[in-house]
């Protein structure tokens, strides 16, 4: 007789873990393609960082050519006397 109570309860708990898990693998295939969709937006931002941190050097050698170009404007306009 304990043992059939035994065997009941077992089986209940597994009918209960069943129905907890079913919703779970139910959704697997979306988060899958979530997931994937996720980690090409991780690597297009990736890439972004990288073409922003190439942009910011060209940005810092323009910047240092302006200058050079305002000193020797600077140079030019001195000897001239204005």
């Amino acid at each position: 007789m304990v043992k059939w109570i035994v065997l009941a309860v077992v089986v209940a708990a597994f009918v209960v873990l069943a129905l907890a898990v079913r919703p779970v693998l139910v959704r697997l295939p979306a988060l899958r393609r979530a997931a994937l969709g996720l980690q090409q937006r991780q690597a297009q931002a990736e890439s972004l960082v990288v073409g922003a941190e190439t942009l910011q050097q060209r940005v810092g050698s323009l910047q240092e050519q302006a200058d050079t170009m305002a000193q020797r404007l600077a140079v030019i306009k001195a000897k001239r006397g204005e």
